[in-house]
């Protein structure tokens, strides 16, 4: 039991005696001073930062960086000076890139800390004074009214119509009633109505509590502390390409050793063996890779941004599109976050209220009735033409919209009746009541929770307008009644009523019951849709609340999680145990739980741990502090941007401006193709550099001179590969994307398929480098230089053609998304012109070593570059046949 839990479940009287305080005097200066220097201030702990530095030179430490580094050293050493600059270019702009992207995603913890700058009102060796929040030790005396941040965890010890917005600790969108009596033993954190927890803030009513915890010992303290300890999951794309840069690396590194090695024990001169090792580490490593990921994801973030989806970290993006299990939040992410009236049930019947239509039964009298009293018990304001522009409690806003539809108007009404006193909503007795004159006398009406208020009532109103005493089998009736709605999800109101001859008559004695009303936050109507869709991606839903399972499961059911013709399987959090106590039918039925109800920040790590261990990919959505370690923890945080905390904003991965679930959809469907997008780029690189190493490999063995420069392939690869690539990352992606699972988890950027496929193509390219080479020797006898520029041209016009190859099966010559995309076409226009520059323009052409051609080399060129796309075009029709 948790130092909360126990002071929650104790007397109050028993709790000052433990803290050895007087609540009349509070604590003494001395006193202070001892266990100030004991607990230390009431403040969180800084999370640990990275410096700037840190976070550059963890950039450094890739293989491919490495190989890079590796290779501008041997450049350096050989007095290759120009190779040496450009490789040193490339490392910074890829190093650069990944270093910006980092850098803005820091300072995840500090509105968890601005939570503890406020000013506290307490009583000190018998007097009141203002201090500061983090001056605060246990034992402590505090006074609280509306509108105070509470600064400290406390236990109440006096409280008069006291309500509590929890919504940033426990996700409760409406206030919980707060009482110096004792909550049950063992009672989860949202039930535990004597305790005030540091982060929350009073909406109503005042009171006298005393401080129990303070600091990283409260509530929000060990929620900061389990954000900070939380493992942020790297996202699966950063795994993939981290592990295939790896690989690549050392295939370089092994490469170019191996033929330098060789081209020695053949003889060959010791610098240009030290060139060839240079053009093989440079050409194994795709440079453009880490560009054209990371701008293939920002045009990603760029479009999520258009659909509501702010990104805050770039690969949250493709992190969405590996996602197969999504732990949703109920209220405003598939609910609309505004109650609504829903139902009226009194003697006359049950009235059904929709949304686009008044009810016939409108004029009812009894009908009219509830809704009166509903308007003037009430001490919300509307203003405006919506909910999030009125003011009090969400349940009390509804009574009041629904009230102005059927033109009962608060304001109006209060002209004929003024009220005359309050009796303000009280936790003993769960009602509130105000007085109204009516000529000579006094209407009291009375709302509440059902059960208070039928045992309060002597009377029923009927529905011929007659009054008549109300039995116990009326009682049972209308608590059937009420029990049969909140199945239904719904919050639900009691309204009574009776006439006085003077103000100061008992408000709750022999009451007339008039009826019932149902209150519901309904499911967002494109909710269903977006949950159908991720069911057909094999995408599975599973509602996480802080609210009543009755109520969580009715929501659910009505939003579409689940089975059509299953019940759906619901856990409350008092039922989760530690994951290392589960075996693994226990675990087994955890994964089959479609509502967790009622769980604690602790339960949302576990379950988040649990899927993970599974070796699925989770996201998570949450709205308030209490989830900060839960959105830091989950493969892929997102949180609110209307209703959500700063903290919970900051360690997102991604934030929804409209709170909608439909955005998350959206997100899913744009990842899966920002994948499919990259892959595609990654096996044009692949294709093209592995050609280049087979190339330089094989004239390095037998002697024949290198087909292809070190600054020749760093231009290519840097350049003329870049930007097709980069056209290839922002394909719009095939509309099917949906109707397809998630990857598996553990799948890689390239399985063993595409990898056969890179074997084909490179061999192939390789083949066309080689045989322009030999053509431009042995057939129009040209010089070294002039044959290495055919050789040169032919890759670059080759990889500009392979583009087109990398369509989707099936798709048609002229109907798929390479070819309607202009950004490829953009990109071979200026891609030839970078080619043509490399040839005829004075200074780039001597750094490369090219020379101009003839018409007959160059349609040789040409002609030979066009092999491996009339190669591919034929088995893409094949296929499609």
């Amino acid at each position: 039991m948790s130092a909360t839990e126990k002071f929650a479940a104790e007397k109050g009287e028993e709790v000052t005696r433990k803290l050895d305080v007087d609540p009349e005097k509070g604590l003494s200066a001395d006193t202070v001073a001892t266990r100030l220097e004991e607990h230390g201030p009431n403040k969180l702990e800084e999370a640990h930062q990275r410096s700037m530095w840190r976070v550059l030179f963890d950039q450094l430490r890739s293989v491919v960086i490495l190989i890079l580094g590796a290779a501008m050293v041997v450049a350096i050493v050989s007095g290759q000076w120009p190779e040496a600059i450009a490789v040193a270019a490339v490392i910074l702009v890829n190093a650069g890139i990944s270093f910006a992207s980092e850098w803005n995603a820091m300072k995840s913890m500090q509105a968890l800390h601005k939570m503890s700058e406020a000013k506290v009102t307490v009583r000190r060796d018998g007097e009141e004074r203002e201090i500061a929040s983090e001056e605060l030790v246990p034992g402590d005396i505090v006074l609280l009214s509306r509108g105070n941040l509470v600064a400290a965890d406390l236990r109440v010890l006096e409280a008069e119509n006291m309500q509590v917005n929890e919504a940033a600790l426990t996700g409760e969108s409406v206030p919980v009633s707060k009482t110096s009596k004792p909550s049950e033993p063992d009672a989860p954190l949202a039930e535990q109505t004597s305790m005030l927890f540091k982060g929350t803030s009073v909406s109503e009513g005042r009171g006298t509590a005393v401080v129990v915890a303070t600091g990283m010992d409260t509530e929000l303290g060990n929620i900061s502390r389990m954000a900070q300890e939380a493992t942020e999951m790297q996202a699966p794309l950063q795994k993939r390409l981290d592990r295939l840069g790896g690989k690549l690396g050392w295939v370089a590194l092994g490469s170019g050793v191996a033929v330098a090695a060789a081209g020695l024990l053949m003889g060959r001169p010791l610098r240009e063996m030290i060139e060839t090792g240079i053009a093989l580490g440079v050409a194994a490593v795709p440079e453009g890779l880490p560009i054209v990921a990371t701008i293939a994801l920002a045009r990603g973030m760029w479009l999520m941004a258009r659909r509501n989806a702010l990104i805050r970290r770039l690969n949250a993006v493709e992190t969405l599109g590996a996602t197969r299990i999504i732990f949703t939040d109920k209220t405003g992410t598939l609910t609309e976050n505004q109650m609504a009236l829903r139902t009226v049930d009194t003697a006359a019947g049950s009235i059904e209220i929709e949304d686009d239509k008044k009810s016939s039964k409108s004029e009812d009298p009894l009908f009219r009735r509830v809704l009166e009293i509903g308007v003037l018990c009430n001490n919300a304001t509307l203003d405006g033409s919506g909910n999030e522009d009125s003011q009090g409690d969400p349940l009390e806003v509804a009574l009041l919209e629904a009230g102005k539809r059927y033109e009962i108007r608060r304001g109006e009404i209060l002209k004929e009746k003024p009220e005359q006193r309050e009796e303000a909503f009280n936790t003993d007795v769960m009602m509130m009541a105000t007085y109204h004159q009516n000529g000579d006398g006094y209407e009291v009406m009375v709302k509440g929770a059902p059960g208070s208020v039928l045992e309060s009532c002597t009377t029923i109103a009927e529905s011929d307008g007659e009054t008549r005493e109300f039995s116990d089998e009326d009682r049972e009736h209308w608590q059937e009644r009420c029990d049969e709605l909140a199945g239904k999800g719904l919050r639900i109101l009691a309204f009574a009523d009776k006439q006085v001859d003077s103000t100061d008559e008992d408000p709750y004695e022999a009451l007339r019951f008039v009826g019932l009303v149902g209150l519901l936050d309904p499911p967002r109507e494109d909710v269903r849709e977006a949950i159908d869709e991720c069911e057909r991606a094999g995408i599975r839903v599973v509602m996480v609340t802080g609210d009543q399972p009755l109520t969580a499961k009715a929501i659910a059911k009505k939003a579409g999680l689940g089975e059509p013709d299953e019940e759906l399987v619901v856990m409350h959090g008092s039922d989760l145990k530690n994951p290392d106590e589960l075996d693994d039918e226990a675990r087994e039925k955890i994964r089959a739980t479609n509502v967790f109800a009622r769980v604690s920040p602790e339960q949302k790590l576990d379950l988040i741990q649990l899927y993970q261990d599974g070796g699925e990919t989770v996201a998570m959505t949450g709205d308030g502090v209490n989830d900060a370690p839960a959105l830091k923890k989950a493969d892929i945080g997102i949180a609110m941007g209307k209703r959500g905390t700063d903290a919970a904003r900051q360690v997102a991965d991604m934030v929804l401006r409209d709170d909608a679930f439909s955005s998350i959809v959206a997100a899913v469907q744009q990842g899966r193709v920002i994948f499919a997008n990259i892959r595609k780029s990654v096996i044009f690189m692949l294709c093209t550099n592995a050609a280049e190493v087979i190339a330089v490999a094989l004239t390095a063995v037998s002697g024949m001179p290198l087909p292809l420069l070190p600054l020749q392939i760093l231009f290519l690869n840097v350049l003329t590969d870049v930007f097709p690539a980069l056209a290839l990352g922002v394909n719009k992606g095939n509309p099917s994307v949906m109707h397809h699972p998630p990857r598996e988890p553990g799948e890689a950027v390239l399985a063993a398929k595409h990898w056969k496929a890179i074997a084909g193509w490179s061999v192939l390219i390789a083949a066309c480098v080689l045989g322009a080479l030999a053509v431009g020797l042995l057939g129009f006898q040209a010089p070294r230089e002039t044959a290495v520029t055919m050789s040169f041209l032919t890759l670059g016009f080759a990889k500009l053609w392979f583009v087109f190859n990398l369509r989707d099966p099936g798709s048609g010559f002229f109907s798929n998304d390479v070819v309607r995309n202009p950004w490829i076409w953009a990109s071979i226009v200026f891609c030839t012109g970078l080619l043509l520059a490399a040839i005829y323009l004075p200074g780039l052409s001597d750094v490369l070593r090219t020379t101009p051609l003839t018409l007959a080399q160059w349609g040789a060129v040409l002609g030979i570059s066009l092999v491996p796309f009339v190669v591919g075009q034929v088995l893409k029709s094949r296929k499609a046949s």
